[in-house]
């Protein structure tokens, strides 16, 4: 059975076309201009155009003589904000003919662990395709059934394997393969840059919707450098037939205000790139009796619960985390965990973005959470073990391991990871050789 990132606690080709992403190959290499440091935009730069923005340069070239439906979300947008389906859906040069929508839908109208089901778009008169938790025959039944020949996949992801967006991405591209559908990848920028990867690798064993395969828990990778990794690695015995369209412009050291772009919420409680810096460390408090946040203005920067007091902003301090501060916090969850009522907790400052680790910082706020508060529990079916991708950071935690124990305990796996993730990034800045956890 197949689970949502929030849900999940319920129960426990070919690279093809001129514009493909190939292995070691820089996308950004004839662009003018200086380092982007910590995110600041330089001046001389131009602005990062996104794989869509380019296809649409390009003329549609890629989907010319093609049956044309398009996996999208709100963030699938142009550079000046328009949606990519009504864009193309105006255009005579595509022949646009069907939508799928992901978890949350494709005008993004429903909550975590939520779609809108089948429909036909007011906007456009399209139908609309329900994907989420649909994998192998019976999504490739539903492509086969909507009569098109070429899937298109633009969405933003937010860099961590626990967002199920990516997995959206490869069950298209499995059941893409069953139909015997092409499918293009329009790319867009890792939001908290592509430079390392960092956290546990998913054990196969615990395989679910929030990581479907053995992935560092943040990957480091943009959706079409992940496209490439899943068809080499994982769809090897029938593997689509894959066309990606790479970005110009970025750096796998930019940050996402860096890019020009602008930021559609991915999800309802992603409201910033603030947010997705975070997220990969401290979404793992959904597999707590914590908030992670839900129902406030800064869900995942907001952590707590009842009876917690200053000590826990006392203990995470005194654990020395590089690049981030936190702040005694209280406030009271409009929805979710602990809704309408005061809480005390944390809440994360990022003061340097370029030496700060959210998968440490998650773990080190597990442990200090445990260590300060005694009304401390997992999830009663142990989700946060389909979140870290093993029982490993669970039971560690719980024999009383420390910060550098725990994170000691996957360097193993992740330095494998890396090597494998290098020979799939398409965009160049710096060395991966300084990665450390």
């Amino acid at each position: 059975m197949s689970l949502s990132r929030r849900n999940l606690l319920a129960v426990g080709g070919a690279v093809g076309a001129a514009g493909a992403l190939a292995p070691g190959a820089s996308a950004s290499a004839a662009v003018p201009g200086g380092a982007v440091t910590d995110g600041a935009h330089h001046a001389s730069r131009p602005r990062v155009r996104t794989g869509f923005d380019r296809l649409a340069a390009d003329g549609y070239d890629l989907l010319a003589g093609r049956t044309v439906g398009v996996v999208t979300n709100p963030t699938g947008i142009t550079s000046d904000a328009r949606h990519i389906v009504d864009v193309m859906h105006a255009d005579d040069r595509v022949n646009l003919t069907a939508v799928f929508g992901p978890e949350h839908g494709f005008r993004g109208t429903a909550q975590a662990g939520g779609s809108e089901g089948r429909y036909d778009d007011p906007a456009t008169g399209l139908p609309v395709y329900d994907t989420y938790l649909k994998s192998g025959k019976p999504l490739a039944d539903i492509f086969t059934a909507s009569g098109v020949d070429t899937i298109v996949f633009d969405i933003q992801d937010v860099g961590a394997r626990f967002y199920t967006y990516i997995w959206t991405l490869y069950d298209c591209m499995e059941a893409a393969a069953l139909a015997g559908k092409r499918l293009v990848v329009l790319d867009r920028p890792n939001p908290v840059t592509g430079r390392q990867a960092h956290g546990p690798v998913l054990d196969p064993a615990f395989a679910s919707f929030v990581g479907r395969k053995p992935i560092a828990q943040a990957h480091g990778m943009t959706v079409a450098e992940l496209a490439r990794l899943f068809n080499g690695e994982f769809l090897r015995a029938n593997p689509v037939a894959l066309e990606v369209v790479p970005m110009s412009g970025w750096r796998r050291g930019d940050f996402y205000d860096a890019t020009g772009l602008p930021w559609v919420p991915p999800s309802p409680n992603m409201p910033t790139p603030d947010t997705a810096l975070v997220y990969s460390g401290t979404c793992l408090f959904e597999g707590t009796n914590l908030s992670e946040g839900r129902g406030t203005t800064r869900p995942f920067e907001l952590l707590g619960a009842e009876g917690i007091t200053a000590s826990w902003a006392e203990a995470a301090t005194a654990q020395r985390l590089p690049g981030v501060r936190f702040r005694e916090a209280y406030f009271a969850p409009t929805f979710s965990k602990f809704q309408g009522r005061t809480i005390g907790g944390v809440q994360l400052h990022v003061h340097d973005r370029a030496s700060f680790d959210p998968v440490r910082t998650g773990i080190a706020l597990l442990i200090t959470a445990k260590r300060v508060w005694n009304g401390f529990a997992w999830r009663p079916d142990n989700g946060i073990d389909r979140l870290t991708g093993s029982a490993t950071v669970r039971t560690m935690i719980d024999a009383g391991a420390d910060t550098d124990e725990v994170v000691g305990a996957w360097r193993a796996g992740l330095a494998a990871f890396r090597s494998v993730r290098r020979r799939y990034l398409g965009y160049r800045h710096g060395s991966d050789a300084n990665e450390s956890g």
